[in-house]
């Protein structure tokens, strides 16, 4: 049972760390797409500030060159550019009014292009000047608002998540408001705009929240997980239930045919002594009849041949007897972890285990390693926790509990399995491993005995008695693996 929970604990988290990591995966590439998509925006609204920006050198250069009257050529460029809020014209024999245009146009003569007088970046304006070559000077008042035509602005102003601002000397103007977000993840573009004459940081900045995320696309990949690995988990568990059937299949085929070795071997033990009755009379008769008169004869060749007969007939079966057995030495012994064959048999055992409700308690105080034949082992352990399961089934109520212990005693390795059945009578005890003899209806009665024969031919032995508590124990003696081939 706790093997069973083990194992769904594990898929479990297999499930959860393939659908993290992969949730993870289409995240990263859902915010990857929304960083290109920012900057994509944001390398537009870049370039386009910095043509319009640039247009203003090319006007102040412009009116330097034709030095236009006033009353007819500056009102008409405020109708061409609505952005230039107005247009100022200083005659050579004339002063500004404030210091702040003179200083610019100073610099202005001095760097040969435009410079920026003053900036109301709050109030969304500002001046630049340049100083023409008669001595007069131009002034531009430029509205930021209207830096971009609205036909011409990448992103719906309304609905864009994108906050985007122009900066300056401290001074910050905001184009479009964009998502006030704080939380989520944060995308920026800095970028001054291509004019020496107007050196404004165009700045974009873009948050992206967690309903952003490409949800649908993970729980696509989660479902997709779950159902792989419910796919996988029952091709498994298929897979190892054919295990187990087979393997159960070849322990039943081997235990029929040592069942069927011990019958004959039963057999043959239980016939011997009639026959052997028979041969002891028949020589008897014979000598008995050796001092008849010769009319006796024919009866003496009758006892000859019935006594050649029951001779005939013993030899048989002992054949049959040498035939089933196998030969000394023929088993492949080799060094087995006996903790490791008892695992074995409760994982083919555990269908069975779980049907009858009963609990495991599994107990290894120490390696024990023995020399013997795994086949030989194998069958002997399915055997006693079978035998542990259906003793169980005859338990009137309680806790059905297996308790299995593998502890090292001298020498020896020793396997004990107690169950909570009913326990063996004195009377059973003392014919337990007698063959045919069984306390379940239809039983053969050759397992134990079984059993016993292999524990016995692997330098072993197998007892049996009451478990603590109630119920029956069987402890299997082997010897412990020196480290030399036997």
């Amino acid at each position: 049972m706790r093997r069973a929970w083990m194992s769904r604990l594990n898929w479990i988290a297999a499930g959860l760390a393939l659908s993290l990591l992969g949730a993870w995966f289409i995240a990263q590439r859902g915010l990857e797409a929304q960083r290109a998509a920012f900057e994509t925006d944001a390398r537009i609204v870049h370039r386009l500030l910095s043509q319009q920006v640039v247009q203003h050198d090319a006007v102040l250069a412009t009116l330097a060159l034709l030095e236009p009257e006033r009353a007819e050529a500056l009102p008409r460029l405020s109708a061409i550019y609505p952005r230039l809020l107005s247009v100022i014209a200083r005659a050579p024999d004339e002063a500004w009014l404030q210091p702040a245009l003179a200083h610019a146009e100073a610099a202005s003569r001095t760097s040969g292009r435009g410079a920026m007088a003053d900036g109301d970046l709050g109030a969304g304006r500002y001046t630049l000047v340049l100083g023409a070559a008669g001595g007069g000077a131009y002034a531009l008042v430029i509205a930021l608002d209207g830096l971009v035509p609205e036909a011409d602005w990448p992103m719906d102003r309304a609905r864009s998540p994108v906050r985007v601002a122009l900066r300056w000397n401290g001074q910050s103007h905001t184009l479009q408001a964009g998502q006030p977000l704080t939380q989520g993840w944060r995308f920026d573009f800095d970028k001054v705009v291509a004019a020496e004459s107007q050196p404004f940081h165009a700045v974009a900045t873009r948050w992206v929240g967690w309903g952003e995320l490409p949800w649908l696309g993970m729980g696509a990949w989660a479902l997709a997980v779950l159902a792989g690995l419910a796919a996988l988990a029952h091709a498994l568990r298929l897979r190892e239930a054919r295990q187990r059937a087979e393997a159960l299949l070849r322990l039943g085929q081997l235990g029929r045919l040592n069942a069927m070795g011990e019958f004959a071997a039963g057999l043959a033990h239980e016939l011997n002594q009639p026959l052997t009755a028979v041969l002891a009379s028949t020589q008897a008769a014979q000598r008995l009849l050796a001092d008849e008169p010769p009319a006796l004869d024919t009866a003496r060749e009758a006892m000859g041949r019935a006594g050649a007969q029951a001779r005939r007939a013993a030899e048989v079966l002992a054949r049959l007897r040498r035939g089933l057995e196998p030969p000394a030495g023929a088993a492949e012994q080799r060094a087995l972890d006996l903790g490791a064959c008892v695992r074995e048999a409760l994982h083919l055992l555990q269908p069975e285990i779980d049907r009858r409700g009963v609990a495991v308690r599994w107990l290894v105080s120490d390696p024990a390693v023995v020399r013997a034949d795994p086949i030989a082992i194998d069958q002997i352990v399915h055997n006693l926790i079978a035998n542990a399961l259906q003793a169980m089934d005859r338990q009137a109520g309680g806790p059905r509990e297996l308790r299995l212990a593998v502890r090292r005693e001298g020498g020896q390795a020793v396997l004990d399995v107690a169950d909570t059945g009913p326990g063996l009578p004195p009377e059973v005890l003392s014919r337990l491993f007698e063959p045919f003899f069984s306390t379940r209806e239809g039983g053969l009665g050759l397992g134990l005995t079984l059993s016993e024969s292999l524990a016995q031919a692997q330098g072993g032995r197998l007892g049996a008695g009451a478990a603590p508590g109630g119920g029956a124990l069987f402890s299997l003696h082997l010897p412990l693996d020196t480290g030399t081939p036997p």
